[in-house]
C-alpha cells in the first residue's frame, strides 16, 4: 500500500469501491428484490448459500446482509431494513470488519472439526451488542467432509438470533445435505453493458479521460467479474497516465484490434493462406497473443452464426460488428461457419498445449484455409448431379463398348471403328474466382470442364471390368474369405461353424460355442461388398455338416488310405523298408488354401487324378540295378 498525493493511504479501485448497500450492489437484482420481500414480510431463513463466479459479489452481498440485520438506524430506533444507514455504530463497525457479533471465517484457511466446533459452542450465546449474532463463511466448500457433518444439526435448528452465510464458488462441492438447509442464491456474471456504464461512473469519479471503446474492453476481458475488471481498470488508468484510449488497453492486454480480427477472418475464409500468415504475423510482432487471436476469432464466429440465426442481435453491437458482421454473416452459409468454428476450437487447444503456440497457431489457420474452399457434402452432391447432367447432354457414353459391338456411329468404316484416334489431352483451366462461399461453383465448373474433356474419348473402347464372384458352395464363400485376406472370418468359418445351407444370396451355418458372436453379421457385410448382391447369413439350430477343416482331414486320410492300397506304392514301400508316406498331392493340388485341397480330394475320390494300376507295372523297379538306388 502506498500513499497518495494528500499522505492518506491509497486503496484499489475493487476496496474502495466495494458496495456499501443494496443499492450500488450491480446485477443481481432479482436476488435483491428476493431479499427485500422477504424482510418486508417477516420471512427471513436463517442460513444462505451464496454461489457464482469470481467477483461478482458474494462477500460483498453476505456482508450488506449482516448490515441490514443489525441496523438501528441514524437515531439508534430502527429496525431490519434492506436499505442500511451505514452511519450508526452497527454499520460502522460491520464495514470495519470489526463487529463482535459478525464473525467472518475463511474456510480455505480453517477447514477443519475444531473450526467448527468454535462456531457451536458460540452460537449458544446471545449476541453481545447487535440484534443478530451473523456467521459468514466464505470458501465453505473447503471444509472437510467432518467439519460439514458437524455443522449439519446446529445448521438445522439454530437459535433465533443466529444467521448463516455461506459463499463459494464451487457449489457442486458442497454436500445436499447443507444445500437443503440453506436458502440459495446464484448470483449472475454482470453484462458486458452494465459493467461499462460502472466503470464509465468510477472513472469519471477519478477524473480519469477514457474511451468508451477502451470501458467495453476492458468489460469484456472481465468476463463478467466486477473486481476483476475493477483490477483491469486501475491497470489501465496507471498505464495510460490518467488519459486511455482502446490502443492501450490492446496493448496492456495484449488483445488483437477487432478490426484486423474481421480481416483475419475474412481472408480465412477465403483461403488465401499467405496473406493470413502475413497478418497474423504482424499481430504477432505487435503485442497479440496468438491465443488470445483465436479465442477472438471463436468469438467471431460464434456472433457471425448468432447473426444468421437472430438478425435482431445486431441491433444492440457496436458499429464496426453491425455493419462487417451482418454483411459477413450473409454472404457465409452455416455449414461453413459450424466448420470453422470446429477447427479454430481444436486449433485453440492445440496452440494452448504447443511448445510454439504461434506455430500452432499457424498451422491451425492454414488447415482452415484449406478446407474453408471444399464445398459442403449436400453441395458437392449436388454439383455432381449437375456435372453428371452436362455430360449426358454431350452424349458421353453411360456402358462400356462390347468386343462385338460397334464402337462408332452406324455406317462407320470397320477401320475407322477398329483404329479409334487417340484423344487430345484437355487443357488445364483453373475455375473463375469468386466469392468465399463459391466452392460449389468452381467445383461445378470443374465437372463441365472434365465433361467437355471427356467427349473426345467417347470412340475409345472401354474395358470390361473383372466379373465379381459368386460362390455357390460353402467351400468357395470360405476361398473367397481366403482370397480377400480376412485370416480370422476364414479361420471361423472352416473351424467353428457346421455348414446347413448355402446357396448364391443364401448362407446358413451352426456356429460352434466358440464362434464368435458377431461372426454371422460380419460374414454377410463383406459378402454383400465383395459380390454386389445382398447376403442374408443366418444361425440355424439343425446339425448340419461338419466343419471344412474337419471334413478336409477326412478327405486327406481317405486319400491318404487310397494311396497305401495302390499298387505302386505298396510296392515302393517293400522295396524301401521302413519308409512312410508323409504326403499325398494331386497334380493339381498347390497344398495352399483348405477349400482348393477339399475340392482336390472330392476329384481324387472319383478317380479322376488317381493313376491306373496297370500304367505302373509292379516289376518297373526290377529293372533298376541295386547299386543305383
Amino acid at each position: 500500500m502506498t500513499d497518495t498525493a494528500d499522505g492518506s493511504p491509497y486503496h484499489v479501485l475493487a476496496r474502495k469501491y466495494r458496495p456499501a448497500d443494496f443499492s450500488t450492489l450491480i446485477g443481481q437484482e432479482a436476488m435483491v428484490r428476493t431479499l427485500r420481500n422477504a424482510l418486508e414480510s417477516g420471512r427471513l431463513a436463517h442460513a444462505f448459500m451464496l454461489t457464482g463466479v469470481r467477483g461478482v459479489g458474494k462477500t460483498t452481498t453476505a456482508r450488506i446482509i449482516a448490515k441490514a440485520l443489525n441496523c438501528i438506524g441514524p437515531d439508534g430506533k430502527g429496525g431490519p431494513t434492506m436499505d442500511p444507514c451505514g452511519v450508526c455504530e452497527h454499520c460502522v463497525a460491520i464495514a470495519e470488519d470489526r463487529h463482535v457479533d459478525v464473525q467472518e471465517m475463511d474456510a480455505a484457511s480453517r477447514t477443519g472439526i475444531d473450526d467448527i466446533r468454535e462456531i457451536i459452542e458460540g452460537v449458544r450465546y446471545r449476541p453481545a451488542a447487535a440484534r443478530y449474532k451473523v456467521y459468514i463463511i466464505d470458501e465453505v466448500h473447503m471444509l472437510s467432509r467432518q467439519a460439514f457433518n458437524g455443522l449439519l444439526k446446529t445448521l438445522e435448528e439454530p437459535p433465533p438470533h443466529v444467521k448463516f452465510l455461506f459463499a463459494t464458488t464451487e457449489i457442486r462441492k458442497v454436500p445436499v445435505t447443507v444445500l437443503s438447509r440453506c436458502q440459495r442464491f446464484d448470483l449472475r456474471r454482470v453484462p458486458i453493458d452494465v459493467l461499462s456504464a460502472h466503470f464509465a461512473r468510477i472513472a469519471e469519479a477519478e477524473k480519469v479521460e477514457i474511451s468508451p471503446e477502451a470501458l467495453r474492453l476492458v468489460a469484456h476481458a472481465a468476463d463478467g467479474s466486477v473486481r476483476d475488471g475493477l483490477s483491469l481498470l486501475d491497470q489501465a488508468i496507471a498505464h495510460g497516465g490518467g488519459v486511455v484510449d482502446a490502443g492501450q488497453v490492446r496493448d496492456m492486454l495484449g488483445l488483437a484490434d477487432r478490426g484486423r480480427v474481421f480481416d483475419l477472418f475474412d481472408l480465412l475464409m477465403k483461403g488465401d493462406a499467405p496473406a493470413v500468415l502475413a497478418l497474423l504475423g504482424d499481430m504477432y510482432d505487435s503485442g497479440a497473443d496468438p491465443v488470445v487471436v483465436l479465442q477472438d476469432l471463436l468469438e467471431l464466429t460464434h456472433w457471425l452464426t448468432r447473426l444468421k440465426v437472430v438478425p435482431d442481435a445486431a441491433a444492440t453491437a457496436a458499429e464496426l460488428e453491425r455493419t462487417r458482421g451482418a454483411d459477413m454473416a450473409r454472404r457465409l452459409a452455416m455449414a461453413h461457419l459450424t466448420r470453422a468454428w470446429q477447427m479454430l476450437l481444436k486449433g485453440l487447444q492445440e496452440t494452448q498445449g504447443a511448445p510454439s503456440p504461434i506455430r500452432a497457431a499457424e498451422m491451425a489457420m492454414i488447415r482452415l484455409c484449406y478446407a474453408a474452399d471444399l464445398p459442403t457434402p449436400a453441395e458437392a452432391l449436388r454439383a455432381l448431379n449437375d456435372g453428371a447432367g452436362t455430360r449426358a447432354a454431350a452424349g458421353a457414353p453411360t456402358m462400356p463398348a462390347s468386343a462385338g459391338g460397334s464402337a462408332g456411329p452406324a455406317g462407320a468404316p470397320a477401320a475407322a471403328r477398329a483404329m479409334p484416334q487417340p484423344p487430345q489431352p484437355p487443357q488445364p483451366s483453373r475455375p473463375p474466382a469468386g466469392p468465399p462461399n463459391a466452392p460449389v461453383a468452381r467445383l461445378a465448373a470443374s465437372n463441365a470442364a472434365v465433361a467437355t474433356a471427356a467427349a473426345p474419348t467417347q470412340a475409345v473402347p472401354q474395358q470390361d471390368e473383372p466379373p465379381k464372384p459368386n460362390p455357390a458352395t460353402f467351400a468357395e464363400v470360405v476361398a473367397l474369405f481366403e482370397r480377400q485376406r480376412e485370416p480370422k472370418l476364414a479361420y471361423s468359418l472352416s473351424r467353428e461353424v457346421h455348414p446347413v445351407r448355402c446357396e448364391p444370396g443364401r448362407l446358413e451355418f451352426r456356429p460352434a460355442p466358440t464362434a464368435p458372436r458377431d461372426l454371422a453379421p460380419r460374414v454377410a457385410e463383406h459378402l454383400s461388398q465383395w459380390t454386389g448382391r445382398r447376403w442374408m447369413v443366418s444361425v440355424s439350430g439343425d446339425a448340419g455338416e461338419a466343419p471344412l477343416a474337419q471334413q478336409r482331414a477326412q478327405a486327406e486320410d481317405a486319400r491318404r488310405q487310397r494311396a497305401l492300397a495302390h499298387p505302386l506304392v505298396q510296392a515302393a514301400m517293400t522295396l524301401f523298408p521302413g519308409a512312410t508316406l508323409e504326403t499325398v498331392r494331386a497334380k493339381d493340388d498347390d497344398g495352399g488354401m483348405i477349400a482348393s485341397s477339399v475340392a482336390a480330394d472330392a476329384g481324387m475320390a472319383g478317380g479322376e487324378d488317381v493313376p491306373e494300376a496297370e500304367e505302373y507295372p509292379t516289376d518297373a523297379f526290377e529293372e533298376i540295378p541295386e547299386r543305383d538306388y
